[in-house]
């Protein structure tokens, strides 16, 4: 009996330093070998709240490895198991099991790109976000005050509160939360902005502030010459004289505006005629960037009251009104 015994452990001993050389083998194989991906690439999502075992058991349904059990072993042998992201990822044809762990566990997802442009309204932000194919859509139909509501900042009118800048972010983002970090993002930069202020400024608050830069963004796109409209606009705030801005007429027109100003749109009341009311009209006009918000906060010193555009992208200023006169017949009347 004990020869019996003694020979059956020495049998099972074998067998299994058999069993783990071959599983051995068969791991090592496992993971030296590229994923079966159809293509040179294709995209993968990882949903969120996905464990390693759900994508392992969906890797192995779409044919692209052979033991789904041997990738959760290898991620529990290097303490990852549980620590895979959720994203979209690129896997491809020369990725190996040991690549695809590393990517998952990094987080490497695809990345994606928005860039909101200095001096967009909220209209064009919309028309973009909208329009980006890798973004969820949820917002689409709604009203200026529903998104905003969507947003979390239900009394608060969009213009202008939208940080101009690229936005990366990766698959599975939604509108709402690339729109809510266009907000913080424009909040932080207005309050430190507001926090270094030059003394004697004609703003009661920082919303103020904001709606001067976004006029200020809307008057040129040199970013020197922004401290200098800055200064014209706040001598006229000052001596309770009108602000006369055409870009704030235009916004005020909104899709009625054909590319004309004209006479009637100058002398019809409304809030946004900056020629007919004093003072700053009731919102933004626009996504100011960093340019306008610093001359909205630290205008150029000086007397002119007037400036003109010359045409190649510059303005001409002026103190008095007869040499603002004379630099219109020059600039535009000829």
């Amino acid at each position: 009996m004990r020869n019996i015994l003694f020979k059956l452990t020495g049998f099972l001993i074998l067998f299994g330093s058999f069993a783990i050389g071959w599983l051995y083998m068969d791991m090592t194989q496992f993971v030296e070998t590229p994923l079966r991906i159809p293509e040179k690439s294709v995209s993968y999502t990882v949903m969120p709240g996905a464990g390693l075992k759900e994508v392992a058991r969906d890797l192995a349904q779409r044919g692209m490895i052979d033991h789904p059990t041997y990738l959760v072993w290898l991620a529990r042998w290097q303490g990852k198991e549980h620590s895979i992201k959720a994203g979209e990822y690129q896997l491809t044809s020369v990725m190996t099991p040991v690549e695809l762990l590393d990517n998952l566990v990094a987080g490497k997802v695809v990345g994606y790109a928005l860039t909101i442009v200095e001096g967009w309204n909220f209209r064009q932000v919309m028309a973009a976000v909208n329009s980006h194919p890798k973004l969820v859509h949820t917002l689409s139909g709604l009203t200026d005050q529903q998104i905003m509501a969507k947003l979390g900042w239900p009394d608060q009118h969009p213009e202008g509160r939208f940080y101009p800048d690229t936005y990366q972010f990766s698959g599975n983002f939604t509108d709402v939360a690339f729109l809510q970090r266009a907000y913080r993002l424009m909040g932080q930069r207005l309050d430190e902005a507001w926090q270094k202020r030059d003394p004697d400024l004609p703003y009661k608050t920082p919303y103020e502030a904001l709606i001067m830069a976004s006029i200020v963004e809307k008057e040129t796109a040199a970013p020197a010459e922004r401290p200098m409209i800055a200064g014209v606009f706040i001598r006229r705030l000052k001596i309770g004289m009108p602000l006369a801005t055409d870009p704030t007429i235009i916004y005020g027109l909104g899709d009625a505006f054909d590319g004309n100003l004209r006479k009637h749109d100058l002398m019809a009341d409304a809030p946004y005629n900056t020629y007919l009311r004093r003072g700053l009209p009731p919102t933004p006009i626009a996504m100011p960037g960093g340019d306008a918000l610093q001359a909205a906060v630290h205008p150029a010193p000086g007397k002119a009251l007037y400036f003109v555009a010359r045409g190649d992208g510059s303005h001409y200023f002026s103190e008095t009104l007869q040499e603002h006169n004379n630099a219109v017949r020059k600039y535009q009347l000829h």
